[in-house]
């Protein structure tokens, strides 16, 4: 197994090659059953597979709404948001891989000669500095892209501060249910794939409570099993050692002020 080193600059050179890579493939990094991701397959209007829930579904969106999407990738739930929120709304997607904003705008055309939106758009950015204005969006979704920050408390407090006083934070992602062991958490693949970067259950929540959110309230809640990744090029070699481990979790939190 490869390894990588503890620093946030490092942290984002190597999530920004691996999914540099994947937007030039135009499929799923994870393999057929990693924590991100589904079967690999051609993109479909952002759909790269690279998903551990469904925060749009869960985000309850209407008709004039303004959502951020963190770490919008290929564009996948940046388009589902679209249709719900209308001509009217607008949702904009921040993701720091160039080759995956080259591939979302592409995307973005057909998404609006298929739909007649034009309602997205794409900033390149960190998103632990997010290139938008203190109190300018009404939504913040994610979709498995926090547990691959080398500074998630950051990422809460930004989302806590472009967020509208009012205004929700619905985020899918990775938690540990007990410790890595310290070879699998240095282990560069298992990071790319979602799960050495993730933090324990009770920090990820606390970070959430820390950047000034309510109480988040847990939407859904899946535990990692063996049988999943036995066979996953990605994961296969840990798949007993990650059993119970990890957890994919969609959660709520709002901002009252």
């Amino acid at each position: 197994m490869s390894k990588r080193s503890q620093t946030p600059k490092n942290t984002h050179q190597l999530v920004r090659q691996a999914y540099g890579e994947v937007a030039k493939k135009q499929s799923s990094c994870c393999g057929g059953s990693s924590c991100c991701g589904s079967d690999a397959r051609p993109v479909s209007e952002g759909d790269l597979g690279l998903s551990c829930g469904d925060p749009v579904t869960f985000s309850c969106l209407k008709p004039g709404d303004i959502v951020l999407d963190l770490g919008s990738g290929a564009g996948k739930d940046v388009f589902l948001a679209a249709r719900k929120v209308g001509a009217s709304g607008r949702v904009i997607g921040v993701d720091m891989t160039p080759e995956m904003l080259a591939l979302a705008l592409r995307n973005a055309e057909n998404f609006k000669r298929s739909t007649g939106l034009d309602n997205v758009e794409f900033r390149q950015g960190q998103i632990e500095k997010l290139p938008l204005a203190d109190g300018s969006v009404d939504i913040v979704i994610s979709n498995c892209v926090i547990n691959l920050s080398p500074d998630k408390p950051r990422v809460f407090s930004e989302a806590f501060r472009v967020l509208k006083p009012g205004g929700r934070l619905v985020v899918s992602d990775i938690v540990l249910e007990k410790p890595l062991p310290p070879e699998l958490k240095a282990d560069a693949g298992l990071y790319a794939a979602c799960i050495a970067g993730a933090l324990p259950r009770g920090e990820y929540l606390q970070a959430v409570r820390d950047a000034g959110f309510q109480e988040p309230e847990i939407l859904a809640d899946r535990t990692y099993q063996a049988s999943s990744a036995q066979a996953d090029p990605v994961t296969g070699h840990a798949a007993d050692e990650l059993a119970g481990v990890a957890a994919s979790v969609t959660i709520l939190a709002r901002k009252n002020r």
